[in-house]
C-alpha cells in the first residue's frame, strides 16, 4: 500500500523528511508547501533529483490561514508541520477538521499542552496527532523512555544531547542548523524535570544543573538546562523514575554567552522604545546573531544523544549508557541535524500512515517504542551503542 504526504514548511527539516518519505515511506505522492512558492519549488526539485522517480510537487499558501491549511491537509494521509512551532495549535485544529493525520517538530510545552487538549476531537474524527517529533523532544524522548523501561525500578535517567560542529570556530564555536526562533525558544523559560520523584520546573541555564561531560570522540562538552526537551515525558514517566533530566550539549562557553544575551533582555518579544521607534528585542537579536552563526549547506556537524540511566534489574544495581550519534549522511546534501530531525518525523509519519498509532493526540514516547526507533536509525547509518554495567549485587 502507498501513501500520500504533505509537508508544511519547505526548509531544511522539511526537505530531509520529504527525502526519507520518498525512499522509505512507500509514498505515492509528496507535496512540499511554503509561504514562498520559489522555496517550495526548489525543495520539490531537490527531492526529485535525489530520489529518482518520486512524485514530489509543491504548493504555496499561508499556513496561518486556517481555511487554506485545512484545504491543503485534506489532500493527504499524513501531514508534517515543519514550519514555526507558533503555528502548531492552528495546524492541529486544521488537521482534525481535514481528517488528516498530523505530526510536528514541536519544542514548546504550552503548545503541546494545547494540542493534547484536542484529544477527544481527534479521536472522534479518527485522526492521529503526534507532536514533538524530530531530534529533541522526539528521538530524545524515545531513547529516554527506552532506557527507563529497561529497569525493574529506575532511579535516574538523564539525556545529554546537542548538535555541534566537528571543528568549532571562535568566537562562537557553534553553528545553527535549524530555526533561529527555535533556538531562542529553547533558551527561554524552564525545563520540566522530575526531581526526587516530583515534577519540577527548572530555569534555563540554572547554574546548579550545569556540568561538564567527557566524550572520547569530542572531548569536554558543557551540559545545561534548556526548555522543551522533556515536555510530555516528565508526565509519562511520573511515578516510574525518581530523577529525570535533559541537558543540551555545547562546546564550553556557549551557555555563558547566550545567558548573557538573555539576561540583557534580548530574547523578549514585547516591543520597546528605541529612539522613538517600537522594536522587538528578539527581532533585533535574531537579525544580528543569525548571520554570525547560521550554518551553510556544507556544514560538517554531528548530533549526539547520550542517555545515562541508573536503577535495579533483578535486584542488582545497574548503570545503562545509550549513545546514538550521527554525522552528515554520506552522499546526501543534508546536515546531521537535518537528518536527525527530519528523518525521525518521517519515521513517525510512516507509522501513522500504516495505522500503527491509534486515533487521538499521542505523546511521541508512546507513539513508537524506543527499540523500533533504534532499529530505524541504525538502518539509516546512525551509530548506536548501549553499555550495561553492574554496579552492585542484590541487596540483602
Amino acid at each position: 500500500m502507498t501513501h500520500t504526504y504533505g509537508i508544511i514548511g519547505a526548509g531544511r527539516q522539511g526537505i530531509a523528511a520529504a527525502y526519507d518519505l520518498a525512499v522509505r515511506g512507500a509514498a505515492s505522492r509528496i507535496v512540499l508547501a511554503d509561504l514562498d512558492d520559489a522555496v517550495s519549488a526548489r525543495a520539490a526539485a531537490a527531492i526529485r533529483d535525489l530520489a529518482a522517480g518520486s512524485n514530489v510537487g509543491h504548493e504555496s499558501f499561508n499556513a496561518a490561514e486556517r481555511r487554506d491549511a485545512t484545504s491543503f491537509m485534506a489532500e493527504f494521509d499524513v501531514v508534517l508541520g515543519a514550519a514555526s512551532w507558533r503555528l502548531n495549535v492552528g495546524l492541529t485544529e486544521a488537521a482534525i477538521d481535514a481528517g488528516a493525520h498530523f505530526v510536528d517538530l514541536g519544542g514548546n510545552a504550552e503548545v503541546v499542552w494545547a494540542q493534547l487538549a484536542m484529544d477527544d476531537g481527534a479521536r472522534a474524527k479518527g485522526v492521529c496527532v503526534v507532536p514533538d517529533c524530530g531530534q529533541v523532544p522526539g528521538t530524545g524522548a524515545n531513547l529516554m523512555a527506552h532506557v527507563a523501561r529497561s529497569f525493574d525500578v529506575a532511579e535516574s535517567v538523564t539525556l545529554y544531547d546537542g548538535g555541534i560542529p566537528r571543528s568549532p570556530v571562535e568566537p562562537w564555536n557553534y553553528q545553527l542548523a535549524f530555526s533561529m526562533d527555535g533556538l531562542t525558544n529553547e533558551y527561554s523559560g524552564e525545563g520540566l524535570y522530575i526531581v526526587d520523584g516530583a515534577p519540577r520546573a527548572v530555569p534555563v541555564f540554572d547554574p546548579d544543573e550545569y556540568e561538564l561531560v567527557e566524550f572520547e570522540e569530542f572531548g569536554t562538552l558543557e551540559a545545561f538546562v534548556t526548555a522543551g526537551g522533556l515536555t510530555t515525558l516528565s508526565r509519562t514517566l511520573a511515578g516510574q523514575v525518581r530523577n529525570l533530566k535533559n541537558k543540551t550539549l555545547r562546546y564550553p562557553g556557549h551557555a555563558a554567552q547566550f545567558k548573557a544575551f538573555r539576561d540583557m533582555g534580548l530574547f523578549e518579544d514585547q516591543p520597546i522604545d528605541v529612539g522613538g521607534q517600537r522594536v522587538s528585542p528578539r527581532a533585533v537579536f535574531h537579525t544580528l546573531i543569525e548571520p554570525q552563526i547560521r550554518a551553510g549547506t556544507d556544514y560538517d556537524d554531528v548530533v549526539i544523544n547520550r542517555v545515562v540511566g541508573t536503577g535495579t534489574i533483578d535486584g542488582s544495581e545497574y548503570r545503562v549508557t545509550l549513545d546514538v550519534v550521527n554525522g552528515r549522511p554520506a552522499g546526501l546534501p543534508f546536515t546531521a541535524m537535518q537528518a536527525a530531525t527530519g528523518w525521525h518525523a518521517a519515521i513517525v509519519m510512516h507509522r501513522l500512515a500504516t495505522g500503527r498509532v491509534p486515533p487521538g493526540v499521542t505523546e511521541v514516547e508512546n507513539a513508537i517504542e524506543g527499540s523500533e526507533i533504534l532499529r530505524e536509525l541504525e538502518a539509516r547509518g546512525f551509530r548506536v551503542s548501549e553499555r550495561r554495567e553492574k554496579v552492585s549485587g542484590p541487596r540483602s
